[in-house]
C-alpha cells in the first residue's frame, strides 16, 4: 500500500487527476479501474473518480510496490525539483516522523500562484532530500499548520504520512495548543476572549468579524461564516504598544490579526486590519512562539531580531517574563 497526503498546493484537484500525476506511466484506463474497484482510498473510504481532494485528505493506493515504482518513474523528478533551492532551515525539533521548524518573516510557507520554489515548505524537501531521507514516490512531507507570510514561528511538519494524519487531528480537535505574541496599537491593561464569527473575501483576502444577526448563507443555504474564539492576555506595556500573548482556540485565516483589530488593538504595522507602519514595519509583527501537543511535547521559538529590536524602540521592557522566552 502507498500512501501520500495532499498538501495545501495540491487541494482542489479531482482524484483521478491526482493519481494520474502521481502514477503517470499507468494507463488511465486501469487507474479509473483501480478508483472503481476501492484500491484508491481518501481517509479509509471509497470515493468517485472526480472527487475534489482537499489539504491533509490521506490517500492509500493498493498496489504493489515494484507496481508503483514502476508508474512512478519520472513523476519525482518533475514534482520536486531542488536545484537551487535553500535546504538551510532552522529545526527546532526533529526526529524519525516529524520536523519542528521555526519559519522566518518574509516566507510563505507553501507555494502559490505568486511563489512556486521559495517556500518553506521546498526548503524543507531539499533539507530531507540532501540528508537522504525523502522519497517523493511514497510520501511527500508536508506542514500541518501554515503562517501568513509575515509571520514567523514554529510549523510542524508530518515527516511520515501517520505522523502527519495525527497532527492534523490534533488541530481538528483542538487538542494541540497554539501561543503566539504580538506588539498591539495601545496600552492594553486585562486579558481577555474574543468570540466572534468570521467570514472571509478570498479575492479581497481579508477576513472580518461578522456583525450579530448578520450572518451570511451561501448559494447553497450553508453558512458562510465560521467560528473563531481567540484568548489573549497583557504581558509588558511601553508608551503606546503592549506585549500580547495570545493563544489560538481556533485556527482561522487572519484570526488573530481581525479579533484584536475588532477590540481596538491592532497589530503594530498591520496595515491592512488596522495598524500604523512603525520605522519601517509595514506588516503584522506576529510570532508563533509555542506549541504542545497532547503527548506532552513542548516546542518554543525564540523572538527574531526584529521583533526585538522593536519592543527596545516602543519602550516596552526588554526583559521578558517568564514563559514567554
Amino acid at each position: 500500500m502507498i500512501t501520500r497526503i495532499v498538501t495545501p498546493s495540491e487541494s482542489g484537484k479531482r482524484l483521478h487527476r491526482y493519481i494520474r500525476n502521481l502514477m503517470p506511466n499507468y494507463p488511465l484506463g486501469q487507474i479509473y479501474k483501480m478508483i472503481e474497484q476501492g484500491k484508491v482510498r481518501v481517509n479509509g473510504k471509497r470515493k468517485k473518480d472526480n472527487y475534489e481532494l482537499a489539504a491533509g485528505d490521506e490517500l492509500s493506493i493498493y498496489i504493489e510496490e515494484d507496481a508503483f515504482a514502476e508508474a512512478n518513474a519520472g513523476a519525482g523528478d518533475k514534482k520536486v525539483k531542488f536545484a537551487g533551492v535553500v535546504s538551510n532551515i532552522d529545526v527546532v525539533y526533529e526526529d524519525d516522523e516529524m520536523l519542528v521548524v521555526n519559519k522566518p518573516a518574509g516566507l510563505l510557507t507553501h507555494p502559490d500562484r505568486s511563489e512556486q520554489k521559495e517556500t518553506l515548505i521546498t526548503r524543507v524537501h531539499a533539507y530531507l532530500h540532501k540528508k537522504g531521507q525523502l522519497d517523493s514516490r511514497l510520501f511527500l512531507p508536508a506542514s500541518a499548520n501554515r503562517l501568513d507570510r509575515n509571520t514567523s514561528g514554529l510549523v510542524l511538519v508530518g515527516k511520515t504520512a501517520g505522523m502527519l494524519h495525527r497532527l492534523n487531528q490534533w488541530i481538528q480537535n483542538r487538542e494541540l495548543d497554539k501561543y503566539y505574541v504580538t506588539i498591539v496599537e495601545g496600552v492594553l491593561t486585562e486579558g481577555g476572549t474574543v468570540d466572534a464569527k468570521l467570514v472571509r473575501d478570498e479575492k479581497g483576502n481579508r477576513t472580518r468579524v461578522v456583525k450579530e444577526g448578520a450572518f451570511p448563507r451561501t448559494d447553497d443555504g450553508e453558512a458562510g461564516w465560521k467560528e473563531a474564539t481567540t484568548r489573549y492576555r497583557p504581558l509588558q506595556t511601553g508608551r503606546r504598544h503592549t506585549l500580547v500573548e495570545v493563544e489560538l482556540i481556533s485556527g482561522r485565516t487572519h484570526q488573530i490579526r481581525t479579533h484584536l483589530q475588532s477590540i481596538g488593538h491592532p497589530l503594530l504595522g498591520d496595515v491592512k486590519y488596522g495598524g500604523k507602519p512603525f520605522e519601517g514595519v509595514n506588516h503584522q509583527l506576529l510570532h508563533a512562539r509555542k506549541i504542545a501537543l497532547p503527548d506532552g511535547r513542548e516546542f518554543t521559538a525564540p523572538l527574531p531580531p526584529l521583533f526585538r529590536s522593536v519592543l527596545k524602540k516602543t519602550g516596552i521592557p526588554f526583559s521578558l517574563p517568564a514563559g514567554v522566552e
